[in-house]
């Protein structure tokens, strides 16, 4: 099948919508189908550098189309509907309610994933108008609990047109890992038993409940991958005057080498607050689902997770230790 993937995400980009973007494009290029992905703004990187940032075996197409910062994103997704019908599309597939309601008044088949409640002026309008539009259409919400607050917003969502669609994990990137102690050789992380968790630094993900845990297990390295540049100097530089050598801030780690960090951990941590920011702000602790969630599932180490209803949709007391 011929499948257009529309996405406003920023290609290239260390944020989680743009790798999860682009995880998904491979996913359904592996599947078989043909995958060309749309998005805005002007090429800057080749096909090797992106495939080496975002750990990519599997290649698709992907074309830089212009967008007006005033006309927010509007006109990239009416032009790349226009393109998608010129590419001989047989399914749009989408993360933007703009263009999932453009593709349908085109007639065009569509897949919208939906990772958040419709927000500002418009995003709540273009979401009613994917409802009521005729045409062949699925709804991809990434948890039941989102398909919840949807239902509860919008009125009831026809259950032949929703798909519940988690994110996943690349699972060739995991086959082979290293034991604990060899990764952590190989890495140049000290030997002794290690805490870890991978991700950005933004409110809610629990840097502040990481510190305080290695201040009270001093025994043992504490290891935060990923955050921005700045964020990770901050940090770095409050441990430092603390004078907590156990404590290290890796910064941003290409999706290629995040496997093996994993690996390099005894115990690997989803220490959410109840109040949990992503990179375009909000608050996803009742509907997320952690793309780092899959992958610790598939490192084989401990996991110790806040409790937070929305994650025992995949985590339970066989798989995980909840705090």
């Amino acid at each position: 099948m011929k499948i257009v993937c529309v996405s406003t995400s920023t290609i290239p980009a260390d944020t989680a919508n743009s790798i999860q973007v682009m995880k998904a494009c491979q996913g359904l290029a592996r599947a078989g189908h043909t995958v060309h992905l749309l998005v805005p703004g002007k090429r800057s990187a080749d096909w090797e550098t992106l495939s080496e940032l975002y750990g990519l075996m599997a290649s698709f197409d992907i074309s830089w189309l212009p967008a007006r910062p005033r006309l927010k994103r509007n006109d990239f997704a009416w032009a790349a509907v226009h393109r998608a019908r010129k590419l001989g599309v047989e399914l749009l597939y989408t993360w933007t309610g703009q263009s999932a309601v453009f593709g349908l008044l085109s007639g065009l088949p569509v897949a919208f994933e939906v990772h958040d409640l419709p927000t500002g002026k418009l995003g709540p309008l273009w979401f009613h108008a994917i409802l009521r539009l005729r045409g062949k259409k699925r709804l991809l919400p990434i948890t039941r609990a989102l398909l919840g607050k949807l239902e509860q917003a919008y009125g009831p969502i026809p259950a032949a047109q929703v798909v519940i669609s988690p994110n996943g994990v690349d699972l060739e990137q995991y086959t082979a890992l290293p034991d604990a102690a060899a990764a952590r050789r190989a890495l140049g992380l000290p030997g002794q038993v290690t805490v870890m968790c991978v991700g950005h630094l933004y409110a809610g993900r629990g840097v502040d409940l990481f510190i305080g845990l290695a201040q009270r297990f001093p025994q043992a390295g504490f290891v935060w991958v990923g955050g921005r540049a700045e964020d990770v100097q901050a940090y770095r530089a409050r441990v430092a005057a603390d004078g907590m050598a156990n404590v290290t801030f890796t910064g941003f780690i290409p999706q290629r080498r995040l496997p093996c960090y994993q690996a390099a951990a005894d115990v690997l941590l989803m220490p959410y607050a109840q109040k949990i920011a992503g990179s375009s702000g909000g608050n996803s602790a009742d509907i997320c689902s952690p793309m780092k969630m899959f992958d610790y599932l598939t490192a084989g180490r401990a996991i110790l997770s806040s409790d937070l209803p929305v994650v025992h949709e995949v985590l339970n007391e066989t798989n995980a230790v909840f705090a």
